[in-house]
Protein backbone atom coordinates (compact mmCIF):
# COMPACT_ATOMS: atom_id res chain seq x y z
CA UNK A 1 0.00 0.00 0.00
CA UNK A 2 1.08 3.57 -0.63
CA UNK A 3 1.56 5.97 2.29
CA UNK A 4 -1.77 6.43 4.11
CA UNK A 5 -3.61 9.70 3.70
CA UNK A 6 -6.20 8.70 6.31
CA UNK A 7 -6.23 6.03 9.00
CA UNK A 8 -8.72 4.76 11.56
CA UNK A 9 -7.87 2.76 14.65
CA UNK A 10 -10.48 0.73 16.57
CA UNK A 11 -13.27 3.06 15.43
CA UNK A 12 -16.76 2.33 16.71
CA UNK A 13 -20.13 4.07 16.72
CA UNK A 14 -23.15 3.50 18.93
CA UNK A 15 -26.60 5.05 18.69
CA UNK A 16 -28.04 4.39 22.13
CA UNK A 17 -28.02 0.62 22.50
CA UNK A 18 -27.43 0.02 18.79
CA UNK A 19 -23.84 -0.78 17.79
CA UNK A 20 -23.55 0.44 14.19
CA UNK A 21 -19.77 0.11 13.89
CA UNK A 22 -17.34 -1.89 15.99
CA UNK A 23 -13.54 -1.89 16.16
CA UNK A 24 -12.72 -0.92 12.57
CA UNK A 25 -9.00 -0.44 11.94
CA UNK A 26 -7.63 0.35 8.50
CA UNK A 27 -5.65 2.83 6.39
CA UNK A 28 -6.36 4.50 3.05
CA UNK A 29 -3.44 4.76 0.68
CA UNK A 30 -2.76 8.10 -0.98
CA UNK A 31 -3.57 8.17 -4.69
CA UNK A 32 -5.84 5.11 -4.56
CA UNK A 33 -9.50 4.53 -5.36
CA UNK A 34 -10.97 2.61 -2.41
CA UNK A 35 -14.53 1.29 -2.37
CA UNK A 36 -16.52 0.51 0.77
CA UNK A 37 -19.13 -2.17 0.22
CA UNK A 38 -21.40 -4.44 2.22
CA UNK A 39 -25.02 -5.56 2.53
CA UNK A 40 -27.73 -3.21 3.80
CA UNK A 41 -27.19 -2.44 7.48
CA UNK A 42 -23.49 -3.33 7.32
CA UNK A 43 -22.39 0.09 8.66
CA UNK A 44 -21.21 1.61 5.36
CA UNK A 45 -23.06 4.92 5.75
CA UNK A 46 -22.03 5.26 9.39
CA UNK A 47 -18.39 4.61 8.52
CA UNK A 48 -18.51 6.99 5.55
CA UNK A 49 -20.06 9.73 7.70
CA UNK A 50 -17.32 9.30 10.30
CA UNK A 51 -14.62 9.56 7.62
CA UNK A 52 -16.19 12.78 6.26
CA UNK A 53 -16.72 14.37 9.69
CA UNK A 54 -20.52 14.21 9.59
CA UNK A 55 -20.50 11.86 12.60
CA UNK A 56 -18.17 11.61 15.58
CA UNK A 57 -16.99 8.11 16.46
CA UNK A 58 -18.03 6.78 19.87
CA UNK A 59 -14.58 5.23 20.21
CA UNK A 60 -11.29 5.01 18.36
CA UNK A 61 -9.09 7.46 16.48
CA UNK A 62 -9.38 9.05 13.02
CA UNK A 63 -6.28 10.66 11.54
CA UNK A 64 -5.80 12.61 8.31
CA UNK A 65 -2.21 12.98 7.14
CA UNK A 66 -1.10 12.07 10.64
CA UNK A 67 -3.26 14.66 12.41
CA UNK A 68 -5.85 13.50 14.94
CA UNK A 69 -9.26 14.76 13.74
CA UNK A 70 -10.92 14.52 17.16
CA UNK A 71 -12.71 17.77 17.89
CA UNK A 72 -12.33 19.15 14.35
CA UNK A 73 -15.75 20.52 13.28
CA UNK A 74 -17.20 19.18 10.04
CA UNK A 75 -16.98 22.52 8.21
CA UNK A 76 -13.23 22.54 8.88
CA UNK A 77 -12.72 19.21 7.09
CA UNK A 78 -12.88 20.89 3.68
CA UNK A 79 -10.14 23.33 4.71
CA UNK A 80 -8.00 20.37 5.78
CA UNK A 81 -8.37 18.82 2.31
CA UNK A 82 -11.40 16.51 2.66
CA UNK A 83 -14.55 17.01 0.56
CA UNK A 84 -17.58 14.82 -0.12
CA UNK A 85 -20.65 14.33 -2.25
CA UNK A 86 -23.99 13.00 -1.00
CA UNK A 87 -26.21 10.06 -1.88
CA UNK A 88 -29.09 12.44 -2.57
CA UNK A 89 -28.01 15.15 -5.02
CA UNK A 90 -27.32 18.36 -3.10
CA UNK A 91 -27.36 21.38 -5.44
CA UNK A 92 -29.20 24.70 -5.87
CA UNK A 93 -31.80 23.76 -8.52
CA UNK A 94 -32.82 27.32 -9.39
CA UNK A 95 -29.29 28.63 -9.87
CA UNK A 96 -27.34 28.08 -13.05
CA UNK A 97 -24.64 25.44 -13.23
CA UNK A 98 -21.96 28.14 -13.15
CA UNK A 99 -23.61 29.92 -10.20
CA UNK A 100 -23.74 26.69 -8.19
CA UNK A 101 -19.99 26.23 -8.50
CA UNK A 102 -19.21 29.92 -8.17
CA UNK A 103 -21.09 30.19 -4.86
CA UNK A 104 -19.11 27.24 -3.50
CA UNK A 105 -15.81 28.69 -4.73
CA UNK A 106 -16.57 32.08 -3.21
CA UNK A 107 -17.65 30.57 0.11
CA UNK A 108 -14.43 28.56 0.30
CA UNK A 109 -12.02 31.29 -0.77
CA UNK A 110 -13.29 34.45 0.87
CA UNK A 111 -15.76 35.97 3.27
CA UNK A 112 -18.69 37.72 1.66
CA UNK A 113 -18.23 41.49 1.37
CA UNK A 114 -21.52 43.18 0.52
CA UNK A 115 -19.67 46.31 -0.70
CA UNK A 116 -17.58 44.47 -3.28
CA UNK A 117 -18.69 44.54 -6.90
CA UNK A 118 -19.35 41.12 -8.39
CA UNK A 119 -16.77 41.79 -11.12
CA UNK A 120 -14.07 41.94 -8.44
CA UNK A 121 -14.24 38.16 -8.04
CA UNK A 122 -12.40 37.23 -11.25
CA UNK A 123 -10.40 34.52 -9.53
CA UNK A 124 -13.58 32.87 -8.29
CA UNK A 125 -15.14 32.98 -11.76
CA UNK A 126 -12.02 31.45 -13.27
CA UNK A 127 -11.98 28.71 -10.64
CA UNK A 128 -15.65 27.91 -11.31
CA UNK A 129 -15.04 27.73 -15.07
CA UNK A 130 -12.00 25.47 -14.69
CA UNK A 131 -13.84 23.17 -12.29
CA UNK A 132 -16.82 22.83 -14.63
CA UNK A 133 -14.43 21.97 -17.45
CA UNK A 134 -12.89 19.23 -15.30
CA UNK A 135 -16.26 17.45 -14.96
CA UNK A 136 -17.39 18.04 -18.54
CA UNK A 137 -20.04 20.69 -17.85
CA UNK A 138 -18.53 23.76 -19.55
CA UNK A 139 -21.19 23.68 -22.24
CA UNK A 140 -24.00 23.74 -19.68
CA UNK A 141 -22.72 26.58 -17.49
CA UNK A 142 -25.73 28.88 -18.17
CA UNK A 143 -28.33 26.10 -17.71
CA UNK A 144 -30.43 26.08 -14.55
CA UNK A 145 -29.26 23.11 -12.49
CA UNK A 146 -32.78 21.66 -12.28
CA UNK A 147 -32.80 21.15 -16.06
CA UNK A 148 -29.68 18.98 -16.11
CA UNK A 149 -29.97 15.23 -16.62
CA UNK A 150 -29.53 13.20 -13.43
CA UNK A 151 -25.97 12.17 -14.26
CA UNK A 152 -25.04 15.79 -15.01
CA UNK A 153 -26.49 16.88 -11.66
CA UNK A 154 -24.27 14.33 -9.95
CA UNK A 155 -21.27 15.67 -11.88
CA UNK A 156 -22.24 19.20 -10.79
CA UNK A 157 -22.30 18.14 -7.16
CA UNK A 158 -18.82 16.70 -7.56
CA UNK A 159 -17.71 19.98 -9.14
CA UNK A 160 -18.99 21.83 -6.07
CA UNK A 161 -16.82 19.58 -3.90
CA UNK A 162 -13.81 20.03 -6.18
CA UNK A 163 -13.58 23.82 -5.84
CA UNK A 164 -11.82 23.22 -2.52
CA UNK A 165 -9.06 21.26 -4.32
CA UNK A 166 -9.43 18.34 -1.91
CA UNK A 167 -6.66 15.81 -1.49
CA UNK A 168 -9.31 13.30 -0.40
CA UNK A 169 -12.68 13.10 -2.17
CA UNK A 170 -15.45 10.97 -0.67
CA UNK A 171 -18.27 9.96 -3.02
CA UNK A 172 -21.51 8.59 -1.56
CA UNK A 173 -23.11 6.29 -4.16
CA UNK A 174 -22.07 8.47 -7.12
CA UNK A 175 -24.01 6.36 -9.63
CA UNK A 176 -27.25 6.05 -7.63
CA UNK A 177 -30.27 6.22 -9.94
CA UNK A 178 -28.18 6.07 -13.11
CA UNK A 179 -28.63 3.84 -16.11
CA UNK A 180 -25.79 2.01 -17.86
CA UNK A 181 -24.62 4.91 -20.05
CA UNK A 182 -24.62 7.50 -17.26
CA UNK A 183 -22.84 5.00 -15.01
CA UNK A 184 -20.08 4.51 -17.58
CA UNK A 185 -19.69 8.29 -17.91
CA UNK A 186 -19.40 8.63 -14.12
CA UNK A 187 -16.80 5.85 -13.98
CA UNK A 188 -14.76 7.69 -16.62
CA UNK A 189 -15.02 10.91 -14.58
CA UNK A 190 -13.95 9.20 -11.36
CA UNK A 191 -10.94 7.64 -13.10
CA UNK A 192 -9.97 11.08 -14.42
CA UNK A 193 -10.33 12.72 -11.00
CA UNK A 194 -8.29 9.97 -9.35
CA UNK A 195 -5.20 11.05 -11.27
CA UNK A 196 -4.84 14.02 -8.89
CA UNK A 197 -6.40 12.90 -5.61
CA UNK A 198 -7.38 10.02 -3.35
CA UNK A 199 -10.96 8.79 -3.73
CA UNK A 200 -13.14 6.81 -1.31
CA UNK A 201 -16.59 5.74 -2.42
CA UNK A 202 -19.57 3.81 -1.17
CA UNK A 203 -21.36 1.94 -3.95
CA UNK A 204 -23.70 -0.99 -4.61
CA UNK A 205 -22.87 -1.74 -8.26
CA UNK A 206 -20.42 -4.59 -7.97
CA UNK A 207 -19.33 -4.79 -11.59
CA UNK A 208 -18.43 -1.10 -11.44
CA UNK A 209 -16.62 -1.42 -8.10
CA UNK A 210 -14.53 -4.40 -9.13
CA UNK A 211 -13.51 -2.73 -12.39
CA UNK A 212 -12.78 0.70 -10.94
CA UNK A 213 -11.22 0.27 -7.51
CA UNK A 214 -7.62 -0.32 -6.48
CA UNK A 215 -8.86 -1.66 -3.14
CA UNK A 216 -12.13 -2.79 -1.60
CA UNK A 217 -13.24 -2.83 2.05
CA UNK A 218 -16.15 -5.08 2.97
CA UNK A 219 -18.22 -4.31 6.08
CA UNK A 220 -20.66 -6.76 7.64
CA UNK A 221 -22.64 -6.25 10.85
CA UNK A 222 -20.59 -3.12 11.60
CA UNK A 223 -17.24 -4.90 11.40
CA UNK A 224 -14.52 -5.10 8.78
CA UNK A 225 -15.02 -8.46 7.06
CA UNK A 226 -12.39 -8.19 4.32
CA UNK A 227 -9.86 -5.76 2.86
CA UNK A 228 -8.01 -6.33 -0.39
CA UNK A 229 -7.72 -5.91 -4.13
CA UNK A 230 -10.81 -6.57 -6.27
CA UNK A 231 -9.38 -9.99 -7.22
CA UNK A 232 -8.79 -10.89 -3.57
CA UNK A 233 -12.31 -9.79 -2.64
CA UNK A 234 -13.83 -11.81 -5.50
CA UNK A 235 -11.92 -14.90 -4.33
CA UNK A 236 -12.91 -14.47 -0.65
CA UNK A 237 -15.43 -17.19 0.20
CA UNK A 238 -16.93 -15.36 3.14
CA UNK A 239 -17.42 -12.18 1.11
CA UNK A 240 -19.12 -14.14 -1.65
CA UNK A 241 -21.42 -15.70 0.92
CA UNK A 242 -22.57 -12.45 2.53
CA UNK A 243 -22.45 -10.05 -0.41
CA UNK A 244 -21.20 -10.91 -3.86
CA UNK A 245 -23.90 -13.49 -4.42
CA UNK A 246 -26.42 -10.66 -4.78
CA UNK A 247 -27.39 -9.91 -8.36
CA UNK A 248 -25.87 -6.61 -9.44
CA UNK A 249 -24.01 -4.98 -12.27
CA UNK A 250 -23.95 -1.80 -14.34
CA UNK A 251 -27.74 -1.63 -14.39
Amino acid sequence: MTAPIMSVADVGKQFGGLVALKGVTTEFGEGQITAIIGPNGAGKSTFFNILSGALRPSSGVLKFRGDDMAGVPQHEYVHRGIARSYQITNIFPNLSVQENVRVAAQAFRSRMNIWSDRTAYHEVDEKAAATLASVGLSGRSATLAKFLAHGQQRALEIAIALVADPALLLLDEPTAGMGPEETREMVTLIEKLAADRTILLVEHKMKMILGLSDRVLVLHHGQLLADGTPKEIQANTEVRRVYLGQNDGYA
